[in-house]
């Protein structure tokens, strides 16, 4: 994430915005839809800010709300035209496959070990990996392999 955030617009959620109210699934899909490249929504802390969110609002609450938040920016994404999503982080990959709700996935080329192209529909190809899997540059090479599909 690091490597592609000093190529690409980022946009950060963090646990304040998100929960104020301060950034919404529709803004960060906006922002994402009207850049160019490969733009980046993410959220990362370091463990002790996560921490102070967690007693501030609830560990289970904000997990949901960042859960509910990624999964509807990429339901707001894939209307508005995007046909390759990246998504990282176990429960947000999850989250975002049960919006989409796809009626199967179709397993392409690994982008990295444990780690492959899936084709959720027609039009539109997909990248779930966790936190542990996938290089520094993991985010370059889905892009590439996503652009000629599963």
């Amino acid at each position: 994430m690091n490597r592609h955030r000093q190529s690409n617009p980022a946009f950060e959620v963090t646990a304040e915005a998100l929960m104020s109210g301060e950034t919404s699934p529709e803004q960060a899909a906006g922002w994402a839809l009207s850049q160019a490249g490969l733009p980046l929504i993410y959220s990362s802390a370091e463990p002790e800010v996560v921490q102070l969110a967690q007693e501030r609002y609830g560990k289970d609450e904000i997990a949901a709300a960042f859960e509910n938040f990624f999964a509807e920016t990429a339901r707001l994404l894939v209307a508005g035209g995007v046909t390759r999503l990246i998504a990282a982080g176990g429960e947000t990959s999850g989250a975002v496959v049960e919006a989409l709700a796809p009626h199967e996935l179709a397993i392409g080329p690994e982008i990295d070990p444990g780690v492959p192209v899936l084709r959720a529909a027609p039009d539109l190809v997909l990248a779930l990996k966790s936190g542990n899997f996938g290089a520094e540059d993991f985010f370059s090479k889905a892009a590439r392999l996503m652009e000629h599909g599963a």
